[in-house]
């Protein structure tokens, strides 16, 4: 350890991938994806006795349920007693390894593994046959998780005002398809330029998922065919196609395995496999997206952002390896804006969530394995890597490197980032007049049948709430409604 790091310093040894062809073929299930990610993971370090030094596995739950996910992948992979940590929707995806750094460097954890995965592709797949969907049997079942956290709106902020539950304006792809309604709006642009700009980034995206080995879905697809609704891309929420949203129907899981220089070196883990944190930052408080008084900004972004600038010591830009969440468009367009990133560069190593692959509730460890592929053949470079948590609301961003920094920072910044955060109240029951803010129109097949908008109220509060109205819904799609006036009936609008 003569002039390395501190023995105490928090290092990334082992990453690890677990994958299916997108088929589903294989009848692949979550445990046996993550157990497999597990095991590379464990072969990457190169140190098989590290298995044995694994004290806390935390596992991020998606589309699938286990009572103690973490207990079970220890005891399918051999890791013996472990402290297990499950991790609900609406927990950011780096909170557990954010945690990881802290628990090492404090020394409360020896050997920590985070690990996700997902079988949508195998459910599907059976489900379409009629066959039944593989599933994992706990041999635990009785297993509880030593920590079990969730989203607590009570503490952290609700995720999905009330308001918009009531109005029935929930859904993932509506609530981003009104943020890109309001970016276009906010930057005077007409569809048509809205629909080029996304166009221009998303074939962009499907050409670096050609590169990628593990990607499932690499075209090469068209910017025109990416934006224009037909029958192998229908629209979801306009301006949105399917080919324009994360594709979650895969056989993915990751695993990572995190812990001090002093055990890496101990355990004689080649120093060319250490990863350094050099910036751990996220926002667990959430403020929903009507209660914003700014649909088409993330403040909270923002706020980590300069955080991680003043920490480094440079900008993000000059970050040489970017890797955007990319659930949707707009969320890499917002993230850009905010951390001051060039809109020109392309802010993938993977090929992002639509063309790689976006396993549920852990894209983020897709994205760190082939980060750490990239830093470990660069060891002068650093990567940027960021969570999205709920509809542009926690975020969370990680940079790494192979070359050791100061003293890493981990911290949650839910207080600065509600401080630059304004917002308004918002409502699903209102009569009288409102100034469209925002809207998106929903589909059946090809025909765009009813829109969801937001207008601001002449007292400044804020209306959500549905409309049939043909006239409304047509000036929807062809993104000509952000400020005009409809009459609020209630829970509906005309024109």
């Amino acid at each position: 350890m003569t002039n390395g790091p501190d023995p105490s310093t928090p290092v990334l040894v082992g990453v690890g991938l677990g994958h299916r062809p997108p088929d589903g073929a294989a009848g692949a299930t979550p445990l046996e994806l993550m157990a497999e990610a597990a095991h590379a993971a464990v072969t990457d370090t190169g140190a098989p006795g590290i298995l044995g030094r694994i004290d806390t596995v935390a596992v991020t739950v998606g589309n699938w349920e286990l009572p103690d996910p973490g207990r079970e992948l220890a005891h399918r992979i051999g890791a013996g007693e472990v402290r297990s940590i499950r991790a609900d929707v609406g927990v950011l995806q780096q909170a557990p390894v954010s945690e990881a750094l802290a628990r090492v460097r404090t020394g409360r954890a020896d050997v920590v593994l985070v690990a996700g995965g997902e079988a949508m592709a195998s459910h599907l797949a059976a489900v379409r046959t009629g066959a039944e969907p593989p599933a994992d049997v706990p041999v635990l079942p009785e297993s509880v998780p030593d920590e079990h956290w969730q989203h607590d709106d009570s503490v952290s902020g609700e995720l999905v005002a009330a308001s918009e539950i009531t109005a029935g304006f929930w859904a993932p792809v509506e609530q981003y398809a009104c943020i890109e309604t309001a970016r276009a709006a906010q930057n005077g642009w007409t569809r048509r330029e809205l629909l080029d700009d996304i166009g221009a980034l998303w074939s962009d995206l499907d050409l670096v998922a050609a590169t990628n080995p593990h990607a499932d879905f690499a075209g090469p697809r068209s910017a025109e065919f990416l934006t224009t609704p037909s029958p192998l891309n229908r629209p979801l929420a306009s301006p949105y196609t399917k080919w324009l949203v994360s594709q979650w129907s895969v056989d993915q899981a990751a695993a990572l395995l995190v812990c001090s220089a002093g055990t890496a070196a101990e355990l004689g883990i080649s120093r060319d496999r250490w990863l350094f944190s050099r910036v751990a930052l996220q926002s667990t408080g959430a403020v929903p997206v009507t209660r914003r008084a700014r649909i088409d900004r993330w403040p909270a972004m923002g706020v980590l952002g300069r955080a991680a600038e003043q920490h480094l010591g440079r900008p993000l830009a000059e970050v040489e390896h970017v890797e955007c969440y990319s659930c949707f468009p707009v969320a890499v367009r917002v993230q850009q804006l905010e951390l001051g990133l060039d809109h020109g560069r392309v802010p993938t190593v993977t090929g992002g969530m639509t063309f790689a692959g976006g396993p549920f509730n852990n894209a983020t460890y897709q994205s760190t394995v082939a980060l750490a592929g990239l830093l470990r053949t660069d060891p002068a470079a650093t990567g940027l890597l960021t969570t999205v948590s709920g509809l542009l609301t926690k975020p969370a961003l990680m940079v790494w490197s192979a070359t050791p920094g100061p003293h890493e920072v981990v911290a949650d910044l839910a207080p600065e980032a509600a401080a630059a955060t304004a917002t308004v109240p918002s409502h699903a029951d209102r009569h009288g007049r409102g100034t469209v803010v925002t809207a998106t129109a929903t589909y059946e097949g090809l025909d765009p049948v009813r829109a969801f908008v937001v207008a601001d109220l002449p007292d400044g509060d804020r209306w959500i709430g549905g409309t049939e109205d043909l006239s409304l819904v047509a000036a929807t799609v062809e993104g000509v409604v952000v400020g005009t006036e409809v009459v609020l009936e209630g829970g509906t609008c005309r024109s």
